[in-house]
C-alpha cells in the first residue's frame, strides 16, 4: 500500500502517484516505485545480520569468491529472463549467505517479491504450530514460502535428516518446482565428502538422493571455495588488540 503522506508530499507527482513523461503521457512515480519497494523489504524476512548486505560490500579473497560475486551479479541483472535457481555450496564464512541476501535484495529493488528463511527456522516454525487436529497452522506458515516469486533458502541440510525432515523439504521444494518457482539454496555440505572436512557427510545424504536429483534441475551449482571470513574477522580483532600500548 502507498503512504498517503508520501504522496502528498512528493514534488514530482504532487500526490497523484504519476510522473508526466514529455511526449509520452505518464509512468509511475518513483515515490511509488520506492514504497512499493520498502513494502517488499519489509516483508522479505531478511535477518537484521544480512539487511545491510550487498555486492558492494562483499569482501572479495580469492578467484573462487570471486566468481561467486560476478555469477551473483549477473543473476540479478538478468532476472527474470532465467528461470533457474542457485545452489551456493561451501563451508562456513565464505559469504554464501551474503551473496544470497545481496541477490534477495537486488531483486526487490527490481520490484520482484522475495522471501528470505534459514532451513533450521522454517522446520522450527511448522514444528512449534503444528497441530495434530489441523493442519491449518502449517499451510499458513507455508503459504508464502509457496508463493514467493523468489526464495532464498539458506542453510539447507543442517537440520538431522528425519523422515519427517526428508518428508517437508521435499514437499517444499516440490511445490516450488512444479508452479515454476526460483529458489535460490546455500549449504555447507559438499557434493562430495572432502578429507579432513568437519562435514564428513555430503549434500545427497542430508537430503536424499532424489531431492539432490531435483536441484540439479532447478538450479545452477555455485561452488564457493575459500578462508572462513569470520575466523579472519577474529585474527583482525586480535592484532588490534594485542598491538595497542
Amino acid at each position: 500500500m502507498v503512504d498517503p503522506e508520501k504522496l502528498q508530499t512528493c514534488s514530482i507527482c504532487g500526490g497523484s502517484g504519476w510522473e508526466p513523461v514529455e511526449g509520452k503521457g505518464v509512468k509511475q512515480c518513483r515515490c511509488r516505485v520506492d514504497s512499493r519497494i520498502q513494502t517488499l523489504l519489509g516483508r522479505a524476512n531478511i535477518p537484521p545480520r544480512y539487511q545491510r548486505c550487498s555486492f558492494d560490500n562483499f569482501e572479495i579473497t580469492c578467484p573462487s569468491v570471486q566468481r561467486g560475486l560476478m555469477v551473483s551479479r549477473k543473476y540479478v541483472d538478468e532476472y527474470p529472463v532465467i528461470d533457474i535457481g542457485l545452489l551456493f555450496i561451501g563451508t562456513c564464512g565464505v559469504g554464501k549467505t551474503h551473496l544470497a541476501t545481496s541477490i534477495l535484495t537486488g531483486l526487490i529493488n527490481k520490484g520482484v517479491p522475495a522471501l528470505f528463511y534459514d532451513f533450521r527456522d522454517l522446520l522450527k516454525e511448522i514444528q512449534d504450530s503444528y497441530n495434530p487436529n489441523t493442519h491449518s497452522s502449517e499451510l499458513r506458515i507455508l503459504a508464502p514460502v509457496f508463493s514467493a516469486e523468489v526464495l532464498v533458502l539458506d542453510e539447507l541440510g543442517a537440520n538431522k535428516p528425519t523422515e519427517w525432515v526428508q518428508e517437508t523439504i521435499t514437499h517444499i521444494i516440490t511445490k516450488r518446482y512444479n508452479d515454476g518457482k526460483v529458489t535460490i539454496f546455500t549449504t555447507n555440505y559438499q557434493d562430495y565428502a572432502l578429507a579432513g572436512s568437519p562435514y564428513s557427510e555430503t549434500l545427497t545424504d542430508r537430503i536424499g538422493i532424489r531431492l539432490r536429483s531435483r536441484l540439479r534441475e532447478m538450479c545452477r551449482l555455485v561452488l564457493i571455495e575459500g578462508e572462513d571470513y569470520r575466523e579472519r574477522i577474529r585474527d583482525r580483532r586480535g592484532s588490534r588488540f594485542v598491538s595497542e600500548p
